[in-house]
């Protein structure tokens, strides 16, 4: 596959599915990159004073990933996600409150305090959960997809996962499956260069995960993950195939987590357990997804200084209410314990 002919057709794409404007969908993108980076930044104070007591695996540094796949889904498609998920929740529509007081462990949750971090859902926007087994959702994604096509709904599924899953069998078998039935499924790696602290240079002997795909029978490119502009195109023509039944794309994305693997920055008993070189986390942040998209709304004029203040202080204010919501809201009552484990009638 020749990755710059590719790289040169998604570039082409300048209008989202929904007819807006390219400079309105890069300030809607902007707008969902900025409400996941602060909900993420705002759950750190609470897990170091122990306020929130679930592991909780951040994405900060990722968030381009999330809203330019996202953005080009319908309310009907389905995303499925993994342990580190709260952007791909926010990015398909979840609630904001509801994941915030899911991670307090509230009844107001969207799992109602019994998930946490890691597992959550609404069905109703097409985020059909998340789960912390790596390559745990990766079938469920591709049995949903295979229903689709045989109930014949227009209907795109999403898998996310992150670069550690491509070391599961699960994976190759599901995309076999979906190769060889044509499935509309999209699954998405975020290849964060880790899997926990463990390099991927050291656990893998084919570090160009696309190309693992491709030889399952699965088109498979591999993108610049920090560019939204460039993960929203990317994921536009891969939608654009699985809608036309001509079959299943595995997009890898290369990003970089800015946070530890779980919490703030892996700190067991105030020891920062991070074994991520100093220069090497410097330099990713250097490529930070907002920061570029910002210098490039300001350089284009598409986005104002005082516009851009704007958006973040409403930004902040909601993130703000939705951790008020969270603290006031109850825990739930042990009464409910056996609650929500079988089907209840009724």
């Amino acid at each position: 596959m020749n990755a710059n002919k590719d790289k040169r057709k998604i570039k082409r794409v300048r209008v989202n599915r929904m007819g807006a404007s390219f400079p309105a969908l890069l300030k809607r993108l902007y707008w969902v990159m900025l409400k996941i980076r602060f909900c993420e930044e705002s759950l750190v104070q609470p897990i170091i004073d122990k306020r929130i007591c679930c592991p909780v695996h951040l994405c900060t540094g990722q968030e381009a990933v999330a809203a330019g796949v996202c953005a080009v889904l319908t309310r009907r498609d389905y995303v499925f996600g993994n342990h580190r998920s709260h952007g791909h929740y926010l990015a398909k529509g979840g609630d904001l409150k509801a994941l915030v007081a899911e991670v307090y462990g509230k009844q107001a949750g969207c799992s109602r305090g019994r998930g946490g971090s890691m597992h959550v859902i609404d069905t109703r926007c097409g985020f059909m959960g998340s789960a912390p087994i790596v390559a745990g959702t990766i079938s469920l994604a591709t049995g949903a997809a295979l229903a689709a096509l045989i109930r014949r709904e227009p209907r795109v599924v999403v898998s996310f996962f992150g670069d550690g899953a491509t070391g599961e069998g699960v994976l190759y078998e599901s995309l076999n499956l979906a190769a060889l039935h044509r499935l509309p499924i999209l699954f998405v790696c975020e290849n964060n260069f880790y899997s926990t602290h463990l390099p991927i240079s050291e656990c893998r002997a084919q570090r160009n995960l696309a190309r693992s795909a491709a030889a399952q029978g699965v088109t498979a490119w591999r993108v610049d993950g920090n560019d939204v502009r460039a993960v929203y195109n990317a994921a536009s023509r891969a939608v654009k195939q699985c809608r036309s039944g001509q079959g299943p794309v595995f997009l890898e994305f290369l990003t970089y987590r800015m946070r530890g693997h779980v919490g703030p920055d892996d700190n067991v008993q105030g020891e920062r357990t991070d074994i991520r070189p100093p220069a090497e986390i410097a330099r990713w942040r250097g490529k930070d997804p907002i920061v570029r998209l910002e210098r490039h709304l300001l350089q284009k004029g598409i986005l104002s200084v005082a516009e851009q203040k704007t958006i973040q202080t409403q930004v902040l204010q909601e993130v703000e209410a939705a951790h008020e919501f969270a603290r006031r809201s109850p825990f739930p009552s042990p009464r409910d314990l056996k609650h929500y484990v079988f089907h209840e009638k009724g």
